[in-house]
């Protein structure tokens, strides 16, 4: 890595110079640099806002799934099946399903040998369990916090490497050579030095860029994201970097004073359901007012232990995600306040019966010698971590109910990447969350596996070809001039027109809350064109309409550009794919007139006409440029299933043919 300072609009201008920068050091980012080391590409550095930041190092579940391949003596799985259950959920490329399949037990076991406890038995077998959207026991876990400890593990690798940390930058532009469409580097504001104007500013000139910035989590209010993930997918849209399947996301039911996920144990002890009104008052057990039977009701609370992201299709005929639908009903139209209580078995009108439960339901708990107490007493006996990790945040089930609400929590959608991870920009590599890898549904887990495969995909490509060094430093700012000078002025602007009022905050929260509202699970093709309307309207009067207090608050002046222009693109997206098809599908309903309720008691906005194929056999594909979106919808890429002789494929390995 070299470092240079240049002078640019008489600003005195940080420059390094390497092969390849990681932007965000969540599990995909910190396994990318341990990769580039490990591959021998050593001229890397780590760029993140912060080290502790990010959805892999804050959120979890009851037992955090990490998906692997089935690794025990007795399984009858295979790399194949592992990609078919990939493919199977809807509008993900074959080739793509088959590198993370194939790759999968590879770096589950490199995580193992770096520290990562997962169980295993006397025998060496590493178990597995059953996840939402998988036939399979593919899914492992540490417990409640397993991103955290993998993010733990690989940050021990990249400081026993001395891998260079940009701790404290923002990155707010990326740069791409506009003639052969390749990304050239970056600009970042560093945060330590806002108030100097001579050390404000970093540029990154460099051959690759691996991008590992997380989901889009700015772009919700109500959302289980931790409050340090906000994403940058918008300045990667900006350099004309492709969208794919962007109107597939996950939203579930979640905590909000403590965010985490309330998937698995947490479902699957039967909690008590209670709503209230904002002052305490009229409190209720509010599912019973729905269901005639309290069969039917536990054991659609039940199964939001398994099928815990909410699902169009599990909404009729009391599937499990009526239960998102009515605690939505309650917070969001209704305004009142959901809890889930722990400390009393639901249907206090009627004996609690364990017998009343599915044949499933109740093997289930059987099995966990818990038909007994009430549904604090079974989490302490099946799940005592998941109870420890509320205690440690302050929230006692023992003695206090729960809010929640229906939250967004991943992206299955992002940007586009080939097999190498590879975007449409070359030298630029979207991986973790921010890749838009999978389709419609996807099995519990996945995400972790995902960010771990395509990681280390963009390592081998990047170690394996793209090992040049970055052009000169007069020559690569004479490619990114009108770049670098178009953000350095706008941001010049905005400390310039700084005053004691600022409005930073406020649009960003207006920006939130019309998203929840209309661009989550609940969806019309009104909300969504207000919605890009507006995003529209504030993206071209951005310069002189966003006002900061203080030079303090221009990293969240950028943060919201970015923001807008991610939810710009996602909101176009969503449109576009309701003038397309119209029916709903996946983790969203859309409002339609002459649709069906999903009980007659709901109110019209529930009113929705389920899709039948589901268009499994196709992927949106959204690209921005001069402000406009336009749309591709394209045939998924089939499982390729070529029959590979050794000979073949050891001479093409020998002779570097099969990075490629």
């Amino acid at each position: 890595m070299k470092l240079d300072y240049s002078e640019f609009m008489g600003i005195i201008i940080r420059c390094y110079s390497l092969n390849t920068v990681i932007v965000g050091s969540g599990a995909a980012g910190l396994n990318a640099a341990d990769r580039l080391y490990n591959f021998g590409q050593k001229d890397i550095a780590i760029v993140t806002e912060g080290m502790n930041k990010g959805t892999s190092r804050n959120t979890g579940s009851d037992k955090q799934t990490y998906f692997k391949n089935s690794l025990t003596a007795k399984s009858s799985d295979s790399i194949y099946a592992t990609a078919e259950s990939l493919f199977l959920g809807g509008a993900m490329d074959g080739d793509i399903a088959l590198v993370e399949a194939a790759l999968s037990a590879q770096c589950f076991y490199k995580l193992v040998d770096i520290g990562v406890a997962f169980p295993h038995t006397v025998y060496g077998e590493y178990v597995g369990y059953k996840t939402d959207h998988d036939p399979s026991n593919r899914g492992s876990s540490v417990g409640p916090l397993t991103s955290k400890m993998i993010t733990e593990c690989l940050e021990h690798q990249i400081r026993n490497k001395d891998i260079t940390v940009f701790n404290g930058y923002q990155v707010i532009a990326v740069f791409k050579d506009t003639v052969s469409d390749k990304a050239t580097g970056l600009l970042a504001l560093d945060l330590n030095n806002l108030e100097d104007k001579q050390n404000r500013y970093v540029v990154f000139n460099c051959t690759n860029i691996v991008y590992a910035v997380g989901g889009p989590a700015g772009i919700y209010s109500t959302s289980v994201y931790p409050d340090s993930q906000y994403g940058a997918s918008g300045i990667a849209f900006e350099v004309g970097v492709k969208g794919k399947n962007l109107t597939e996301s996950q939203y579930g039911i979640a905590s909000t004073k403590f965010k985490w996920n309330l998937s698995g144990t947490y479902q699957q002890v039967l909690p008590r359901y209670v709503s209230m009104e904002p002052d305490g008052s009229d409190v209720r057990e509010f599912l019973t007012e729905y269901f005639e039977h309290p069969s039917e009701m536990l054991n659609a609370v039940f199964f939001k232990g398994y099928q815990w992201p909410f699902d169009s299709r599990k909404i009729k005929n009391y599937g499990s995600s009526i239960i998102d639908i009515l605690v939505y009903n309650e917070t969001a139209i209704k305004n009142r306040k959901v809890y889930l209580d722990y400390r009393t078995n639901p249907w206090k009108e009627k004996e609690f019966d364990f017998s009343s439960l599915c044949k499933e339901a109740y093997g289930y708990l059987s099995n966990s010698g818990a038909l007994f107490g009430n549904p604090i007493d079974r989490l302490l006996h099946m799940n005592a971590p998941a109870y420890e990790l509320y205690k440690t945040n302050g929230i006692d089930l023992k003695s206090e109910m729960l809010e929640i609400a229906i939250c967004a929590q991943h992206n299955n959608g992002g940007l586009a990447g080939d097999i190498w991870w590879q975007s449409n920009v070359t030298h630029f590599f979207p991986v973790g969350e921010v890749n838009g890898s999978h389709g419609i549904y996807r099995p519990g887990g996945t995400a972790l596996n995902s960010g771990q495969v395509g990681s280390t995909r963009a390592a081998e490509y990047i170690a394996a070809v793209y090992k040049e060094e970055p052009p000169a430093i007069k020559e690569f700012l004479s490619i990114c001039c009108d770049q670098l000078e178009d953000k350095i002025h706008l941001a010049e602007k905005w400390i310039t027109n700084s005053s004691k009022e600022s409005n930073v905050m406020k649009r960003r929260e207006a920006l939130q809350r019309r998203m929840s509202q209309y661009g989550a699970h609940i969806r019309s093709k009104e909300g969504i064109a207000g919605i890009i309307h507006t995003a529209k309207e504030e993206l071209d009067h951005i310069d002189s309409d966003i006002i900061i207090k203080s030079v303090k608050e221009l990293p969240e002046a950028f943060r919201n550009r970015d923001l807008l222009i991610t939810q710009y693109v996602y909101c176009c997206a969503i449109l576009d794919y309701m003038e397309t098809w119209g029916d709903s599908r996946g983790a969203s309903i859309i409002y339609d007139g002459q649709g069906e309720l999903p009980l007659h008691k709901l109110p019209e906005v529930f009113r929705f006409r389920l899709s039948v194929d589901e268009h499994k056999d196709l992927i949106q594909e959204t690209c921005y440029r001069n402000g406009k979106c336009t749309f591709n919808w394209r045939l998924v890429k089939p499982i390729p299933n070529e029959e590979e002789w050794f000979e073949h494929v050891w001479k093409k390995f020998r002779n570097g043919e099969i990075v490629r």
